[in-house]
């Protein structure tokens, strides 16, 4: 078996694009019986607007996910579009305000380290743990998974996440995942449970060592890619133009590119293989976290040749993927959406009709902030405010006395309020005041998606939102990312989610439904009871015409 999973990681990450075979007809209806395997796939930064963009060139594995039930106006849902707080709502049917997973970083100021930026995946019980150096951990989401909950109804439920990012394999995975795996560098995929490496994951990293030895010289341009051929300067650089050629060696540069996700799709169908997932009489779980999407988007932008051969070779990979599924014969249901949308850095957006679109200004980083306030209240030098950027939640010091601390905020609200470039300010009492939001995503107030973003312990005490045309990312940060998403607008919020399973009927429907919808919609397909007051998502029927799937639970 090892053998035959070594050669195909080896082919299905080699440079050529992979041979195709015709998307399956479309079918009647959805079957009866639960499926035996459950393929969740999150594609990070995959905007509703970037699926839509190119969905006439889809040939392969995205062709055939938009012949199954097609939500194209998929929400997620709250203020705070990272990839953290997405993939904890993917398959918990939980928004953040339930997952406590409120960013990717919040400010922990009763903590007695000197860091008080705690990372979302990260153990803090760890000795010198920091933010950007610690051991991965599921402890700080709240609720169960998807694959929790299988496996706490039949144990032997087999339970896997495999991604690009250790975020996104531990918040789709969960705390009871038989197996996690992520990228952890040049030396291949990790783990944080502990486990000596599987003979499977030792192949799954020899193959990638043997891939990354070798250089890339590039993609060719589909010509769907042609017209975005331009380059594009920000900051100390261009972009626009790039093929994803790479020296031999070159991991970041790997990671940066097509070549990730294929290589995780590969590890997937090894791991579907060589654990037999599917084979057996329970059903099965595995998530994918397929991160090259926003790596590119955050290095290059979404609407260069970067962005556009990304997609063409995602597509592809995916048909691929499937291929090898079909061939094993597993009679699965597949799952994909993103934890967050993007949105295209401002320089080509005024090259492209866009003359309004800027880049915020410094004046709002939160150490440039800090000095305003603290000179205008007469403390200067003092660390009165704290946040991990120029919009999001802000925290003041604890330090601060009743007076200060009314004085601070006082100051604060007035600045911001009045910035040109703020859409609006919300403070910790307005916030935790708000009911929380019901009815279609598309039709919530920003504090209403505040609230769907807002956890107690862990929110900040000021929540800073950035006009629509504003990249938080300021003029003198670009060297490194040029664009971002992490707004309450829809270009970040609003994502596909497409279902898809051999015999469905295709159907699309345009209204708005929300990430969490899709738990207690796989759930349905299992005859998995899940109580409706554990979670904030419903049940998608996903039966076209008569019939309703949700009414098997």
């Amino acid at each position: 078996m090892l053998k035959r999973v070594a050669a195909a990681l080896l082919l299905a990450t080699a440079i050529p694009v992979m041979a195709q075979g015709p998307a399956p007809a479309p079918a009647s209806t959805v079957p009866a019986t639960p499926p035996k395997l459950i393929v969740a796939i999150s594609v990070d930064q995959f905007s509703a607007d970037l699926f839509s963009e190119y969905r006439q060139y889809y040939a392969g594995g995205l062709k055939r996910l938009t012949e199954g039930a097609v939500f194209p106006r998929g929400y997620q849902s709250h203020a705070a579009t990272e990839t953290c707080p997405g993939h904890s709502t993917i398959l918990t049917g939980s928004r953040p305000s339930r997952t406590g997973i409120v960013a990717n970083n919040w400010i922990d100021l009763g903590t007695a380290r000197a860091d008080k930026t705690v990372y979302c995946a990260e153990d803090e019980s760890q000795p010198g743990s920091s933010s950007d150096n610690y051991v991965a951990s599921p402890m700080h989401l709240k609720v169960p998974t998807l694959g929790g909950r299988m496996k706490l109804a039949n144990p032997a439920t087999r339970v896997v996440s495999i991604a690009g990012k250790d975020r996104a394999a531990i918040m789709m995975g969960g705390p009871t995942a038989d197996q996690v795996w992520w990228l952890g560098g040049p030396q291949g995929y990790v783990s944080y449970k502990g486990i000596a490496t599987p003979p499977l994951v030792a192949k799954v990293n020899e193959a990638m060592a043997q891939r990354l030895a070798q250089a890339n010289p590039g993609f060719e341009l589909p010509q769907q890619c042609v017209s975005k051929d331009f380059a594009v300067k920000a900051g100390d650089r261009s972009v626009g133009t790039g093929r994803f050629a790479r020296e031999a060696g070159d991991f970041k540069a790997f990671r940066v590119s097509p070549e990730q996700d294929a290589m995780t799709l590969a590890f997937a169908a090894a791991a579907i293989e060589s654990m037999d997932l599917g084979k057996q009489a329970q059903t099965d779980i595995i998530s994918i976290g397929l991160s090259a999407t926003d790596y590119i988007g955050h290095s290059y932008g979404t609407e260069g040749t970067e962005s556009c051969i990304q997609v063409a070779r995602l597509d592809q990979e995916l048909g691929a993927f499937f291929d090898r599924l079909d061939k094993d014969g597993i009679d699965y249901a597949v799952v994909l959406t993103a934890d967050h949308g993007g949105h295209d850095l401002p320089e080509r957006h005024r090259m492209n009709a866009m003359p309004m679109e800027s880049r915020v200004d410094a004046a709002l980083t939160p150490k440039a902030l800090n000095a305003t306030i603290a000179q205008k209240v007469g403390m200067p030098g003092r660390t009165l405010i704290w946040a991990d950027g120029a919009a999001g939640d802000l925290y003041f010091d604890r330090g601060l006395s009743a007076a200060e601390r009314t004085k601070v905020e006082a100051e604060t609200l007035k600045l911001l309020r009045a910035h040109p470039q703020v859409q609006a300010v919300f403070t910790k009492a307005e916030i935790a005041a708000t009911p929380s939001p019901t009815g279609r995503p598309e039709n919530w107030s920003l504090i209403q998606e505040a609230r769907a973003s807002f956890y107690p312990e862990r929110s900040g005490d000021l929540l800073v939102l950035l006009k629509p045309n504003i990249m938080s990312i300021p003029e003198r940060a670009v060297m490194g990312a040029v664009a971002t998403h992490g707004s309450p607008w829809d270009m970040d919020r609003r994502v596909p989610i497409l279902f898809w399973r051999k015999g469905m009927r295709h159907f699309e429907q345009p209204l708005g439904v929300e990430t969490v919808d899709i738990l207690p919609s796989l759930a349905a397909l299992i005859d998995l009871p899940v109580p409706q007051g554990e979670i904030d998502g419903r049940c998608l029927d996903l039966i076209a015409g008569d019939g309703d799937s949700c009414a098997r639970r």
